[in-house]
């Protein structure tokens, strides 16, 4: 139980970098910041993010691999981490990024991404 809720902290945490890394020059420009960045500065900068992010996801994946000794197949490992990334860039997106709406389509299509939990969690055999 350790592992598994220790794994999904790292890949909550690798979730938030990721999401920075992504979306973040896209906040830092609409607020001046980096609007007369370089593109290849802001290309290094994301890539400096998604460097911790990879320092918090790479262990979180190896400790969470049933083959490693963790609770989980290789594909519940991505499904977590695909409903981890939608939850974090949500909540990034409507509290940073004014004027964003969550809209009644996008939580539908989030409870079908929760469905696929479901479904991949159930037992195969």
């Amino acid at each position: 139980m350790k592992t598994a809720l220790l794994t999904i902290l790292l890949l909550v945490i690798s979730n938030i970098f990721m999401t920075f890394a992504w979306y973040g020059n896209l906040k830092l420009s609409s607020m001046g910041i980096s609007k007369n960045w370089p593109l290849i500065v802001v290309i290094f900068v994301s890539w400096g993010l998604a460097f911790l992010e990879y320092c918090f996801m790479i262990p979180a994946n190896r400790m969470g691999f049933k083959e490693n000794g963790g609770p989980y197949s290789l594909f519940q490992l991505k499904i977590i981490q695909e409903v981890i990334t939608l939850t974090v860039f949500t909540v990034i997106a409507v509290f940073f990024f004014q004027g964003q709406k969550l809209q009644w389509n996008h939580i539908v299509s989030y409870i079908c991404i929760v469905a696929a939990v479901f479904f991949a969690f159930l037992p195969s055999d």
